[in-house]
């Protein structure tokens, strides 16, 4: 009867310690262990990194990390790491804390504008995904990948047709490159390619004129109407006399990419540079400046019309007065210049 007894309580005292077991088991895998109010925390995995890596930059966000640890040991996560951008929500337990960490890669909404050389553009996109700008600005100038797609480096800022593109946050350098280099030919159909044809550039050329269209006027109604202007030069041989182009050859000459002109000075025209469309009838070598596509459309619509000159408007700021003939083009600039004067604006 003794010996019943002390059988039982230890059966008694196996399932009371299996139950805490259980239950051990059960709140380390199924119990929230979250320690942040807010609705998710954004965590990034570098390429390359260890486990102890993972461990250190999850800590604020844990509340047990031991309890994690051994969950991440059970499922094999600490010897399969994946780098990326991954998004952990409040409340989330154990499990699929580790769930998110092994196929949670949160792609990132990558956008890029308004850059005016390779670097800009390298600098932008290193602030987006792991890549750095070093790593970047050397896969955009690889002169294998230039030459095997037919481009040169100066014309290369046109491979990059500005938009919002996913990606994910591990792409690399090359990666992104490629991925960009695919757009590019997604965005020139076989309907713009010959548009482009008809209008006698190839795609190339029109995003070197777009980017001297979009830095001639920021209104989009006014881009076709200027790019209008530019084609009538073009078409009957005349230099584009572009001040954009001078602008950036002072700075290309200089190197002075931070300067800050407003005002081109005649002996500006004669700077010798291929990118001085005062002194060179051709195109610029490449664009000035990174056309967005309603610039891009500007030009392979461009509006027909007997201009073939433009002033800005100082009585309706942005926009610009243009002209069929000289004579009138100079009443209209006499008008501008006076107005520039007074403002005190010298550079």
């Amino acid at each position: 009867m003794y010996i019943k007894k002390i059988l039982l309580a230890i059966a008694i005292l196996g399932l009371i310690g299996l139950s805490i077991f259980s239950y051990y088991i059960y709140t380390s895998i199924f119990s929230a262990n979250t320690s942040f109010s807010e609705k998710e925390k954004l965590v990034y995995v570098p390429t390359g990194a260890d486990y102890q890596t993972i461990i250190d930059s999850l800590q604020p966000y844990i509340e047990d990390m031991e309890s994690f640890d051994l969950v991440a040991r059970k499922k094999g996560y600490a010897s399969n790491i994946r780098a990326g951008r991954y998004a952990l929500r409040s409340g989330m337990n154990n499990n699929q804390l580790v769930n998110a960490l092994r196929s949670g890669n949160v792609p990132v909404k990558l956008t890029f504008n308004n850059q005016e050389r390779l670097e800009n553009l390298a600098g932008r996109i290193a602030q987006q995904i792991e890549a750095d700008s070093t790593a970047l600005i050397e896969a955009f100038r690889a002169e294998d990948f230039l030459a095997e797609n037919n481009f040169t480096e100066a014309e290369a800022l046109a491979m990059y047709i500005p938009n919002q593109y996913e990606f994910y946050w591990n792409t690399s350098a090359e990666e992104f490159r490629e991925r960009m280099k695919r757009e590019y030919d997604r965005f020139w159909t076989e309907e713009k390619r010959q548009k482009a044809e008809e209008i006698g550039l190839n795609p190339k050329e029109v995003s070197t004129l777009a980017s001297v269209v979009h830095k001639e006027t920021a209104k989009v109604d006014e881009r076709p109407k200027v790019a209008g202007v530019y084609m009538n030069r073009y078409k009957n041989g005349w230099k584009l006399d572009a001040d954009p182009t001078v602008i950036y050859a002072l700075k290309h000459k200089t190197q002075k990419w931070d300067t800050i002109i407003k005002r081109v000075l005649y002996k500006d025209l004669e700077l010798d540079s291929p990118y001085n469309t005062y002194i060179y009838k051709e195109l610029p070598p490449g664009p000035i400046f990174m056309p967005d596509i309603s610039a891009i459309n500007a030009v392979l619509n461009y509006e027909d019309h007997d201009y073939f000159y433009f002033v800005a408007d100082v009585q309706n700021f942005g926009y610009h007065k243009f002209a069929k003939n000289l004579a009138q083009h100079n009443r209209n600039k006499q008008e501008y210049v006076r107005w520039i004067n007074e403002q005190g604006v010298k550079r």
